[in-house]
């Protein structure tokens, strides 16, 4: 049941305002579940609410309304909520929180690491972001695409091509690739400092494979593969796929349609031999589309990208999940295509802070990388000491460490609001106290442990035949609340591309449900209450496995 859309059809009926956008929640959960201001009813804002509960009829869903100030206040009938939302989460189960919310496709860029570097911890925030939202995405109603834009073209493949062919072999890179790879572009920078025709013979280079030199196209060719079957390995211990792997090397051939078509519509000029777009109207820089040797720009690569997102893939909307530091980059883009012709806000720029670490700025130049699955095996190995200390007769040891250490990593990200910086802190990202992923599983395998012993020794099933009058009590109700706005919750997270609402929404999930747990005992002597209070914990364990399923973290039985 909408029980806030009962009060606002209530009070629609008597006043001439619109409702919806005024209706709030009071900051005390006594104070009511909704609030509704009188300020534009009169000059006197108190008695216009005294007025307005008098005519008013109140439906069955809702159990009384006060006047608190200038506000009608109303309560939600505790049995009548109870019944709705415990039907609800036992019928859908896995689906609870699915909804017909949004609508249209949106094609995601996230992920996007760069072929013939290291998956770094660098890479950690698109990913995970962009996973979450994906999933949030789909769940209230979008088709959203998952785009891993492989950064797989530019004149960093100049580089490897110049260094791999002075100082490489072949044998050392198939033993590990990544790691040869980014020894060979270290050693590139630290040689072009003493020899700068060294940058010169990478743009050659690069100008080559643009041009569809053969060899540099095969080396190239192998670099990529030997990249991929890396990043495939990382995408299985974080549990994702994705709809296309197809980076900025799969619109080469598209780019000089793209750069004849920007001419055809708007204004483009030469500057210095180079071709841009003038954004001086609108306090931008003028925006590259081909260098002064002809060469292509991650610009020109993105327009020809985002022609084909909106034109073959029927993208009604393009997201961008990539760093702050890029926010100049997509304004440049999104203004050509307003100037184009497209509307503004089908382009959404989901920016996010860096991850600063305590030895300065992280460079794959300076060889300063730290491998994001070394990340989740020091997270994964220091599961498995505290599950061998605690719990070494858990059943499946080695998978449980591996979701709760990878679901450790990526809660700590997630829970931080998207644009903020975070500082790179092994203890925190690994800490299992207060608000963290470990927390909110532990919660959950408590949740499964208490429906096996309600099971096993009272032999009662969750089930719908209870009385919902019997959960009454305030830690009870204060669950059942929670419990309503997870829809809600992920309608907010797509709204906002925020994934921390949901972060915050199941620690706020957990602490209620371990409130209620210490003083509400589930298997008592009562029959009537251990029924409900069992049905309660499982609408509760599910909403929170349907949450962390879509943070993309895995909810063990057993911890």
């Amino acid at each position: 049941m909408d029980f806030k859309q009962e009060v606002i059809n209530t009070l629609q009926k008597h006043v001439k305002v619109d409702v919806g956008p005024l209706l709030t929640t009071p900051p005390d959960s006594k104070m009511g579940d909704y609030a509704f201001p009188c300020f534009k009813l009169g000059q006197n804002p108190k008695e216009a609410a005294e007025k307005l509960k008098e005519k008013i009829m109140l439906p069955n869903a809702i159990a009384k309304a006060e006047v608190l100030g200038p506000y009608l206040n109303f309560f939600i009938n505790p049995t009548i909520l109870t019944e709705s939302i415990l039907t609800e989460i036992y019928r859908k189960q896995k689906t609870y929180g699915q909804q017909k919310y949004g609508k249209g496709i949106i094609a995601m860029d996230y992920s996007h690491p760069n072929i013939a570097k290291p998956f770094s911890v660098g890479h950690l925030r698109s990913t995970v972001i962009g996973n979450c939202l994906y999933k949030t995405l789909k769940t209230v109603g979008y088709e959203p695409l998952a785009l891993n834009y492989l950064g797989d073209w530019g004149t960093q493949f100049g580089k490897l091509i110049v260094a791999f062919t002075k100082w490489g072999n072949k044998e050392d890179l198939k033993e590990e690739p990544i790691k040869y790879l980014l020894k060979l572009y270290v050693k590139f920078h630290e040689e072009a400092e003493k020899e700068d025709s060294l940058n010169q013979q990478a743009r050659d280079e690069f100008k080559k494979l643009e041009d569809g030199n053969q060899d540099s196209i095969k080396l190239w060719e192998l670099f990529r593969e030997l990249s991929l079957k890396e990043f495939h390995r990382i995408y299985k211990i974080l549990n994702m796929e994705f709809d296309s792997y197809d980076g900025e090397a799969s619109v080469n051939k598209q780019v000089p349609l793209a750069i004849e078509e920007i001419k055809e519509k708007i204004k483009t000029e030469m500057s210095d031999g180079a071709l841009i777009v003038n954004l001086e109207e609108f306090k931008m820089p003028p925006m590259l589309l081909l260098k002064s040797d002809g060469a292509t720009t991650y610009h020109s690569r993105d327009m020809a990208t985002a022609f084909k997102r909106l034109r073959k893939l029927r993208a009604q909307k393009l997201l961008y999940i990539v760093g702050s530091e890029q926010k100049l980059h997509f304004k440049q883009l999104f203004k050509v295509l307003e100037m184009m012709g497209y509307s503004p806000e089908n382009f959404i720029h989901a920016d996010f802070g860096l991850i600063r670490f305590p030895e300065g700025k992280m460079s794959t130049r300076k060889g300063r990388v730290i491998f994001l699955e070394d990340l989740l095996s020091k997270a994964i190995e220091t599961i498995e000491k505290i599950i061998e200390e605690k719990n070494p007769h858990l059943p499946n040891k080695e998978k449980v460490a591996e979701q709760v250490g990878v679901g450790a990593i990526i809660f700590a990200d997630l829970s931080n609001e998207r644009t903020r910086n975070i500082n790179f802190d092994w203890d925190r990202m690994l800490s299992f106290d207060g608000e963290t992923g470990p927390y909110i599983q532990y919660t959950h395998a408590r949740a499964c442990s208490i429906i096996r012993n309600a099971k096993s020794k009272h032999s009662i099933e969750p089930s719908l035949h209870i009385s919902f009058d019997v959960l009454h009590n305030e830690e009870e109700q204060a669950l059942l609340k929670h419990l309503y706005s997870y829809p809600e919750v992920l309608q907010r997270v797509s709204d906002s591309y925020k994934p921390h609402h949901l972060a915050q929404y199941l620690i706020m999930l957990s602490q209620l449900f371990n409130e209620f747990y210490h003083a509400c005992p589930v298997l008592s002597d009562l029959s009537k209450q251990m029924k409900a209070r069992v049905l309660l914990v499982d609408c509760v364990r599910q909403v929170l496995a349907n949450g962390l399923d879509v943070m993309g973290i895995h909810a063990p039985e057993e911890m």
